[in-house]
């Protein structure tokens, strides 16, 4: 892996079980991930992915791209355009920094939908294993 290198993109179908089941999943029971008119209500023209079920998505993608030997160590990412269902997410990675001293490397990431970038941000990885305590 080098600074530079692309992960290969990644193409999520955005369906309203993916938001429901994800925000489920995190109990994240805010009204607007599983209730269509409480989101109308709210301002939302329909219910919408919820930032921890997009987390996951992230650190799926980079260790998925990257292989079984990939850690994640820090995922740090913003939230922009929402994910509303019938729309598709993007993700993309490219290498920023590999440290090979450290085994470690800083993968930027964005996925984008048909309105915007929902999600930027960048994801640290280790290669190795670490040491017994």
């Amino acid at each position: 892996m080098r600074a530079g290198e692309e992960l290969p993109p990644l193409e999520i179908a955005v369906t309203r079980t993916l938001i429901v089941a994800g925000a489920v999943a995190s109990r994240d029971y805010q009204d607007v991930h599983h209730d269509v008119e409480a989101a109308r209500e709210k301002g939302s023209p329909d219910i919408f992915m919820n930032i921890l079920t997009t987390n996951g998505l992230v650190g799926r993608y980079v260790t998925d791209s990257l292989g079984p030997g990939a850690r994640l160590r820090a995922v740090r990412i913003r939230l922009g355009a929402p994910n509303y269902p019938g729309d598709t997410m993007v993700l993309r990675g490219t290498v920023e920094e590999v440290d090979g001293a450290a085994g470690t490397a800083r993968i930027r990431i964005v996925g984008a939908n048909g309105i915007g970038n929902h999600v930027t941000g960048t994801v640290r990885v280790a290669f190795r294993e670490e040491e017994p305590v």
